[in-house]
């Protein structure tokens, strides 16, 4: 079995974060292991308390499972601060071998700023480049690039933009795009390619944007070619979706073992 790494916040309602990556790396048969950046008081409903861990203790946990671990694959998600940006890339610029699937958690669901704004510059300068792929979606892909995006096309331009920054690949999310259908744009450096599903009626979902990188990140882990592994978090996502349940007061959560 393989193992793959997920270096992200902590979700105590388990729909998101380390929680969600961990369940979905076991759907795909992944072993997955973990480094915890931050704690938070989160449930459907909202966050309400963060507390950041100490980057000296971020890095010894990436520290240990690397140096136990053969990992095939690194999702990052939520990284919340300047200095844990830091270390984080200074602990994955020491493990270059190892592909890095970046989730550039900024917001949550219900509006809570995950990513303070003096990281956010880091996170373009330094995270970036190290990224095999990077999967934001049409909000952070504004942030990240300072452009607005409201079609295809200026989505298009944007994944440029952060491919220039030093992704090797990128992939923007159509979630939060108008119109019936759910559109993605994966950008490999050398085409643009359209992937089209069904927008699923219904209520809002918690977790998606996690699940949908670390289902990439398995799939790296797993030895998949990127444009591949991509199509495949695309069809386990929308099953998830389509399987996800009312199991608070706030948003449904997925459902990662929809197809078990």
């Amino acid at each position: 079995m393989r193992t793959a790494l997920t270096i992200a916040g902590s979700d105590s309602g388990g729909g998101a974060g380390v929680q969600a990556d961990l369940k979905t790396f076991a759907a795909h048969h992944v072993h997955g292991v973990c480094a915890i950046t931050a704690v938070t008081a989160q449930n459907t409903v909202g966050i309400t308390t963060v507390e950041t861990i100490s980057p000296v203790v971020v890095s010894a946990q990436i520290d240990s499972v690397l140096g136990d671990f053969d990992v095939k694959a690194v999702k990052t998600g939520m990284l919340a601060t300047r200095s844990l940006v830091t270390e984080v890339c200074g602990r994955l610029e020491a493990y270059s071998r190892i592909p890095v699937v970046v989730d550039p958690v900024m917001i949550s669901t219900s509006g809570h700023r995950l990513l303070d704004d003096d990281a956010v510059e880091l996170v373009r300068t330094r995270l970036l480049p190290i990224a095999r792929v990077v999967t934001p979606n049409r909000l952070e892909a504004e942030a990240l690039t300072g452009h607005s995006i409201d079609s295809f096309a200026s989505a298009a331009q944007a994944s440029t933009r952060l491919r220039e920054l030093g992704a090797t690949a990128v992939v923007i999310t159509g979630g939060h795009f108008d119109g019936p259908d759910a559109v993605d744009l994966l950008d490999d450096g050398t085409k643009v390619v359209e992937l089209r599903g069904p927008k699923i009626e219904g209520p809002p979902t918690h977790g998606t944007g996690c699940t949908f990188a670390a289902s990439i990140a398995a799939g790296l882990a797993r030895g998949v070619a990127l444009a591949d592994a991509v199509a495949e978090a695309k069809r386990y996502i929308e099953g998830a979706i389509r399987h996800a349940g009312p199991l608070g007061q706030g948003p449904d959560i997925i459902n990662h073992f929809w197809n078990k």
